[in-house]
């Protein structure tokens, strides 16, 4: 199995800044089991770390990370699993952004070139989000047939309102700019291109300088006050997606994506 994942520590003030670099080395950055994987254990590798209060999550300077990787061999038996073998399977995005959402460390983005559906999911999670000026993002799944889940859709709300959080969802094909995702609060800074992770680092810095406890405890209570009601409101969301899995259009969808057609969906 390859590393996909580089963890470097003990950067910034007093040492309390770290880097994960997410590196596929395919220009994609996809999401394949392996990655998510990995993604999930670098998170749970800071849950003891009390040296590090800050951490900085980038891919490469051109693509934060493509979503799930529908060519991956191992997400592609999904097609051929029952349905509880499916559910476990599933329970891999929710486990990587739970992960990266509960930490007690802030958490940092630097997202170049794109960031697309599982990638926007990852994204979400965390504290904060600092974009390349020339990046986007898009939020694919319902144009596949599926829905969206790993639970980014109470992290959205929360970010952006209702009204675009259904305009990113439901508008699977339409890519958000980066200046779109300033103004509508789903980032909290753009940068001139090939920046965003100087800028992460720079924000970084200004947190890591803080009282450690006191940030830490802040974003507990934050988080508690803004999510308390994440697990009630989206707990189904990934039996939508194992039912949303089954669907004709779903294949219709996965099918239309890798022939480089337009899908035809019928509703069934």
């Amino acid at each position: 199995m390859k590393d996909f994942v580089k963890i470097e520590k003990g950067l910034g003030p007093e040492g309390r800044i770290a880097v994960v670099r997410f590196d596929r080395h395919d220009g994609i950055n996809a999401l394949s089991p392996d990655a998510m994987r990995q993604l999930t254990a670098a998170a749970r590798s800071f849950e003891d770390d009390a040296a590090t209060s800050v951490v900085v999550l980038t891919g490469n300077v051109g693509a934060f990370s493509a979503g799930f990787d529908l060519k991956d061999a191992e997400g592609r038996a999904r097609k051929e699993m029952d349905l509880g073998t499916l559910r476990r399977h599933l329970k891999l995005g929710p486990r990587l952004t739970h992960a990266w959402h509960e930490m007690e460390q802030i958490t940092i983005a630097a997202i170049e070139g794109f960031c697309i559906g599982g990638g926007v999911a990852l994204a979400v999670a965390l504290d904060f989000r600092v974009m390349g000026s020339d990046a986007h993002l898009r939020v694919p799944e319902i144009g596949l047939g599926m829905n969206m889940s790993w639970q980014s859709i109470p992290r959205m709300l929360h970010l952006i309102g209702p009204a675009r959080t259904k305009q990113a969802v439901i508008l699977a094909d339409e890519r958000i700019t980066a200046d779109e995702a300033y103004e509508w609060g789903l980032v909290e800074q753009v940068v001139d291109p090939g920046r965003a992770f100087e800028a992460a680092m720079e924000l970084a810095r200004k947190v890591a300088a803080q009282p450690p406890l006191s940030v830490a405890m802040t974003k507990l209570t934050v988080n508690r006050l803004a999510h308390a009601l994440d697990d009630l409101a989206s707990h189904m969301d990934l039996d939508q997606f194992a039912l949303a899995s089954l669907s004709d259009d779903h294949k219709e969808g996965v099918e239309a994506f890798l022939g480089r057609r337009k899908p035809h969906f019928k509703g069934r």
